[in-house]
């Protein structure tokens, strides 16, 4: 295999300023592609470019005119975009009855419509490229429920019927869609995690940890390059196989 397989592809990450996104451009710089990094911060996106390169694009996803304008400033960097990964995210927890219509809309507008949005405009271009890849980064959420977090799990039930369909839909094409479904990971959005459960409950901060690191079976965290590895074999032109793939990564959570 060269070392070197996604020589000349150039790959898209929203949210790569940190977590999952930066490790998948780590990845993907190893394995030679071009990056266009994407986030509302722009100072995080300029470290993980100071380390592997790539075009630094400041982006609010849940506005779609921005999305529009962000991805053809990617490709004035770029070229055509050969590989998309949709890792944007965000969490909150309540219980049911006390969740707002506010805090839905938030989370889906950032999780799922996000994600049409900016599959539509990469789309054109990962069907002319000769190996287009689009990963989703979804969540075991996907796979099941989770109390406290209703709005989240329908954002990434949701994000995994989006890739099922596309992948169905351009099967007989050169574009494979596939997503991954992490547990807990050792990241930004897990300290969040930690800290509204210690609010809601009560626990501390070190209690609230080991009950979420615990829902893992492993009793660890995932660690993010694990997923940014994964991320990047799914891009690779070998994998045009895969598709339509939900691949878990939590320790065997969902076994």
């Amino acid at each position: 295999m060269a070392e070197t397989p996604l020589a000349g592809r150039h790959a898209l990450i929203t949210g790569g300023g940190t977590g999952i996104g930066a490790a998948a451009a780590g990845h993907l710089s190893a394995a030679g592609a071009k990056l266009s990094l994407l986030g509302r911060r722009i100072e995080p996106l300029q470290a993980v470019s100071e380390l592997h390169g790539g075009a630094v694009i400041q982006c609010d996803v849940t506005d779609p005119s921005r999305v529009a304008a962000a991805f053809d400033e990617a490709r004035a960097a770029n070229g055509p975009i050969d590989l998309l990964v949709v890792n944007a995210g965000i969490a909150e927890s309540a219980p049911f009855h006390k969740m707002t219509r506010e805090s839905w809309d938030r989370i889906i507008a950032t999780n799922l419509t996000a994600a049409f949005d900016c599959t539509r405009a990469a789309i054109g271009d990962l069907l002319k490229s000769d190996n287009g890849r689009l990963v989703l980064v979804a969540s075991v959420a996907s796979l099941r429920g989770v109390p406290y977090a209703a709005h989240y799990a329908a954002s990434k039930h949701g994000l995994l019927g989006l890739m099922r369909s596309l992948a169905g839909e351009y099967a007989k094409t050169s574009l494979t869609v596939n997503a991954v479904c992490p547990g807990y990971v050792d990241t930004p959005m897990t300290d969040q995690s930690v800290a509204r459960v210690s609010q809601i409950t009560g626990r501390s901060e070190g209690d609230a940890r080991s009950a979420i690191t615990n829902m893992n079976a492993s009793g660890r965290l995932v660690d993010p390059e694990a997923i940014g590895n994964v991320i990047a074999m799914l891009c690779l032109p070998l994998s045009r196989d895969i598709n339509g793939a939900a691949v878990t990564i939590d320790g065997g959570t969902a076994a």
